[in-house]
């Protein structure tokens, strides 16, 4: 910058160079990436050949349409159904160790650890617990002559989504009790001892002085619990594969497999931006909801 540039000059200058660069990656990583997603969702497009061919709204009316494909967001329900359990969980369990217990820091660290360990080591170690023929589960109901609940964990339609989706709470609960714990921490001790002079029990104080000081947290919580739940994809590929029959399959899995198995870019391409929105109006029901409480 020259002597005799103005000060407003260079400001803009000095603002334009710092915005420059994440603004170049938003485009190329972000923007550019969701626009040419939308352009393949209205195209037929094996992934290999260079030419597309217009499809229109062929690929959404054949992801309303199929039944394997749309149905699989049941599959998801369960998983966001015990996403609530997994943020209750982490709730009793941030308000039992933001107490004085004996040992809460080698507690905390011990319901921490199962979120740090890999998704796929996670994977094939519970594979040891729920497996049909030697898995250390039915062994131990066997032992107990609970014989008749020894099944088949993976190969039950009505069993496997909900094993799947108690390793996923295992694995995350963790987590929803650190940001719980780091929340009730934020919670002013004023507002506290004032219940306590009040004669507030401690479920009043929980409920009446806790838990709406920590509103938005439990809305930040529900919000990537609910992401997780609709795009869950590694458990049911790593242990199942979608079986039996397509009873695990989630709606990312039936994306992935018309991606690279099927090699059907233009329905797979539809069926993220369906996700999307599917996303979106869940996120935006949770706002509506949230708000209200908060009101």
């Amino acid at each position: 910058m020259t002597p005799n540039m103005s000060y407003k000059r260079q400001k803009t200058i000095l603002i334009i160079l710092f915005l420059l660069v994440p603004l170049v990656s938003l485009s190329v990583f972000a923007i550019y990436p969701a626009g040419y997603l939308v352009y393949l969702s209205f195209m037929n497009w094996d992934g290999l050949s260079p030419e597309k061919t217009w499809a229109g709204l062929d690929n959404f009316r054949e992801v309303f349409a199929s039944p394997d494909i749309f149905s699989s967001f049941r599959h998801n329900l369960v998983y966001l159904g015990w996403g609530f359990l997994q943020n209750a969980i982490g709730l009793f369990f941030a308000l039992l160790l933001n107490s004085r217990l004996r040992g809460r820091n080698v507690y905390r660290v011990i319901l921490f650890m199962p979120f740090i360990m890999n998704g796929v080591a996670v994977a094939y170690m519970f594979n040891y617990v729920f497996n049909s023929e030697y898995g250390s589960l039915n062994t131990l109901l066997r032992a107990a002559g609970l014989d008749s609940l020894a099944i088949s964990w993976f190969g039950s339609p009505g069993a496997v989504n909900h094993v799947l989706a108690f390793i996923t709470l295992w694995k995350f609960m963790g987590l929803n009790m650190v940001i719980y714990l780091a929340a009730l921490q934020s919670v002013p001790s004023e507002m506290l001892e004032a219940a306590h002079i009040d004669g507030a029990t401690r479920w009043q104080t929980i409920t009446r002085v806790i838990l709406p000081n920590m509103i938005r947290v439990i809305e930040l919580n529900l919000f990537l619990t609910i992401i997780g739940t609709l795009e869950i994809f590694d458990l049911p590929f790593v242990l199942t594969k979608g079986g039996p029959l397509g009873a695990s399959d989630t709606f990312l899995t039936i994306t992935m497999n018309n991606a690279f198995k099927f090699n059907n870019f233009g329905l797979a391409s539809a069926m993220s931006i369906v996700l999307i929105v599917m996303v979106m109006i869940v996120i935006g029901v949770q706002r509506l909801v949230f708000r209200r409480w908060a009101d």
